[in-house]
């Protein structure tokens, strides 16, 4: 039976059959010291030979992606999946920290490869990703909530700026970034994404990880954007 890896803050934790491997505030992998985290929280185990990721909290989620974009899964509390590449990216968010690891598995049932595609007649000022098109100021939003975490270049933990944060970080006023960033979630939830939307205490905090999580997931923004941001220029409210 083949073993399965995973790789958090520099660390390697290895995970044989029938063992799991058990993340959270306080469990095989410790993540961190948030009192938002789950003491127990995401499992790594193998069932009839094949290996399972499977959310064990009761209220948290999690974002489970490839190092491509080619899976994108939505992991709800009680709901496991199967891991079938050879490198799975698992992101998920407690208070105001995202946090992202990875698991790799030394004989995948599935080899992902990325299939080439073409970004054709885009308007100007527009990005085509993953069949949506993108506005460059809607692409300036997911990357002031994304800096941190593709500029750190390792798998840990990273902390989503407040929108007043993200928005002076542009030059933007508040209400040209919450317009913005209204715009695009409203875009992504009438494509079928999931968790941009919640109850008013918790919307804007909440919104704001998910969309990170899901633009990092399916590689909406790369480090390579990151020069926009230092070219941006103001919204209008």
């Amino acid at each position: 039976m083949s073993s399965a890896t995973v790789l958090f803050c520099g660390e390697q934790y290895d995970v044989d059959p029938p063992a799991s491997l058990v993340i959270g505030r306080d469990a095989d992998i410790s993540v961190d010291d948030n009192r938002f985290l789950h003491r127990r929280f995401l499992e790594v185990l193998s069932v009839e030979g094949i290996w399972l990721l499977r959310n064990i909290g009761t209220q948290l989620t999690a974002t489970v992606s490839d190092p491509h974009g080619l899976i994108q899964a939505w992991l709800a509390p009680g709901a496991q999946v199967p891991l079938v590449g050879v490198r799975t990216i698992v992101y998920f968010t407690a208070g105001s920290t995202t946090y992202d690891l990875e698991i790799v598995l030394e004989e995948p049932p599935f080899t992902l490869t990325p299939a080439v595609s073409q970004d054709e007649g885009a308007a100007p000022g527009f990005t085509t990703v993953g069949g949506m098109t993108l506005s460059a100021k809607q692409k300036l939003v997911i990357l002031s909530l994304t800096e941190r975490a593709l500029r750190r270049g390792d798998r840990s933990a990273t902390s989503i700026p407040s929108s007043k944060l993200a928005a002076q970080r542009l030059g933007w006023t508040l209400v040209a970034f919450n317009r913005q960033l209204d715009n695009l979630c409203q875009k992504l939830s009438a494509m079928g994404v999931r968790g941009l939307h919640g109850d008013a205490e918790n919307l804007a905090a909440n919104r704001r990880a998910r969309l990170a999580e899901y633009a990092l997931a399916i590689r909406l923004v790369s480090r390579a954007d990151l020069p926009l941001l230092d070219s941006a220029q103001p919204a209008d409210e």
